[in-house]
């Protein structure tokens, strides 16, 4: 198990003086560091068709990128690329181990494990993201440079897919090691080249934009035909310009948005489903046959250990302490009465139900039952 070294700095310092602020070079983060896959093996899940993937080769000033599956790597040579592999973590749990760490932060807003491999001159170019993002120094060593917020910078495009920034004055300039993490707040300008062969982790955290979560909203409304309120204007008085879209006229329509959207009965339900949405394949794998309750329980009681697949997105919310919980697991919502708050955070807060933690859930035939359904429907399996 990976445990995050902060040096001198406590967890609460971190997230006052750094997170969303500035970034941070953090030496030795995870002292001793053992690379959880190999090269070989992030190549072989570039090779799937259910995995994505990109290459970014950039030769004599011109830059290339080619989206994935790939058939083999002989072809792009022994420099000046890199393989950048999204959501590793949903299908390599040895990989996945590496976000566990960075669980202060709530689950809805971790993203996915991004492990990308360079040759020596391999990058993608100084470039900005709109997101927090932790980057882990695997095997090999990578010079990096950060910059702060800067509006002076130019969106640049040297690939149609590619997306760059104009230079930018570094904050930090290190080449890192292996075990070095580097903290990277949205709107920092990056840019990383790889010295030799390297492997880089990136725990990337979620950041829905306006657009994003109104689009969603939509789409529940629809989904569960949700109309709302209407338009009205019953004190509507003579004006003789009925052209125009008047003042009064707009007030009302943005007064009806936002009465959409400050109603905290279904706020919640919508965002719990929106958020715990998967972007990315999952490696579900429904049991041949279902399994049936009193078989599980049967597991449960000699001593079995649950784990819960890679990527799977889990979060409750409880109003108030007396009730109802609701329970989002991968987009879908089930509800739980008030006193099982312990049965949700068992099952959001962790990728692993041990087995002292698995006699809860046959203490009641309500628990049992939820967990055989969650089994049989691929999202936690016995492990081996």
């Amino acid at each position: 198990m990976y445990q995050l070294n902060l040096g001198e700095l406590s967890l609460d310092d971190f997230m006052q003086q750094y997170w969303q602020k500035k970034p941070l070079l953090i030496k030795q983060g995870f002292k001793q560091f053992q690379d959880p896959l190999s090269a070989d093996e992030l190549a072989g899940l570039a090779l799937e068709d259910d995995v994505e993937s990109r290459l970014v080769q950039c030769t004599d000033g011109n830059w290339q990128l080619e989206t994935g599956p790939f058939e083999d790597f002989a072809r792009f040579g022994d420099k000046d690329w890199s393989i950048l592999v999204q959501a590793v973590d949903h299908w390599h749990p040895p990989a996945a181990a590496l976000i566990e760490p960075f669980r202060f932060i709530p689950n809805w807003r971790i993203d996915d494990l991004m492990v990308s491999f360079s040759t020596p001159g391999g990058g993608v170019g100084p470039h900005l993201d709109q997101y927090d993002v932790f980057i882990i120094q695997g095997e090999g060593k990578r010079h990096w440079r950060v910059g702060m917020p800067d509006p002076s910078l130019k969106s640049i495009c040297p690939h149609p897919r590619l997306l760059q920034v104009t230079p930018f004055t570094a904050c930090i300039d290190v080449i890192m090691e292996p075990g070095d993490i580097l903290y990277i707040p949205p709107g920092c300008p990056h840019d990383g080249i790889s010295i030799e062969n390297s492997l880089n982790y990136s725990v990337g955290f979620r950041a829905p934009a306006q657009k994003d979560l109104l689009t969603g909203l939509t789409d529940y409304l629809i989904d569960n035909d949700l109309v709302g309120k209407r338009f009205s204007d019953v004190n509507r008085t003579l004006n003789g310009d009925i052209g125009a879209i008047s003042e009064q006229d707009l007030d009302q329509v943005q007064q009806l948005l936002v009465q959409l959207v400050s109603d905290r009965a279904q706020l919640p339900l919508w965002f719990g489903q929106y958020i715990t949405q998967a972007k990315h394949e999952l490696d579900q794998q429904e049991p041949d046959p279902h399994y049936e309750a009193a078989e599980i329980a049967e597991y449960l009681e000699e001593g079995s250990v649950l784990g819960r697949i890679g990527g799977l997105r889990c979060s409750y919310y409880q109003a108030k302490p007396d009730s109802d919980i609701q329970l989002f697991i991968n987009g879908n919502r089930i509800v739980l009465p008030a006193e099982e708050h312990d049965t949700a955070r068992r099952l959001c807060d962790s990728n692993r139900i041990d087995q002292q933690q698995c006699l809860h859930f046959i203490a009641r035939e309500e628990r049992l039952l939820l967990i055989t359904d969650l089994i049989n429907q691929g999202l936690w399996y016995f492990e081996e």
